[in-house]
């Protein structure tokens, strides 16, 4: 089985927050996810956000980097490259369900991102991201 969970899943397995026991959980039950450049991206400015906004310190930041280095090179995450066909994916996503859901386009791009990679399952925590890898057929 695949799974594709985009960026607030993930800092929320590195950076504890409210959602942090059920990606532990979640992430304890199930096999590795996948892991795409954009998710390192994403990845990277969250946790700089957090520093800015002074929720982590950038020693705490050093050390939650080191943690996601170690996950990275110990086989954790599957790392992929990225779909050719996202972008593409995104556009048509966006037109048929724009008008029904509310969509940012990162949003829409990472589901569409776990569509071309063939992804089984979809973890967010993000309600309209949700929303709308349900309506493609993504378990969560």
């Amino acid at each position: 089985m695949s799974i594709y969970a985009d960026c607030s899943f993930f800092v929320s397995l590195y950076v504890p927050d409210q959602h942090f026991p059920r990606a532990q959980r979640l992430v304890s039950e199930h096999a590795p996810m996948l892991l795409t450049p954009l998710h390192r991206a994403e990845w990277a400015q969250a946790v700089a956000q957090d520093i800015f906004q002074r929720r982590i310190s950038a020693c705490e930041a050093q050390t939650i980097r080191r943690n996601f280095e170690h996950d990275r090179h110990s086989g954790f995450w599957i790392e992929v490259d990225f779909p050719e066909m996202a972008f593409e994916r995104c556009v048509q996503l966006t037109q048929k369900y724009a008008g029904r859901i509310t969509l940012g386009t990162l949003d829409t791009l990472h589901v569409a991102s776990a569509l071309e990679l063939g992804a089984e399952r979809f973890w967010t925590f993000d309600e309209r991201q949700a929303r709308l890898a349900r309506a493609v057929g993504l378990r969560s």
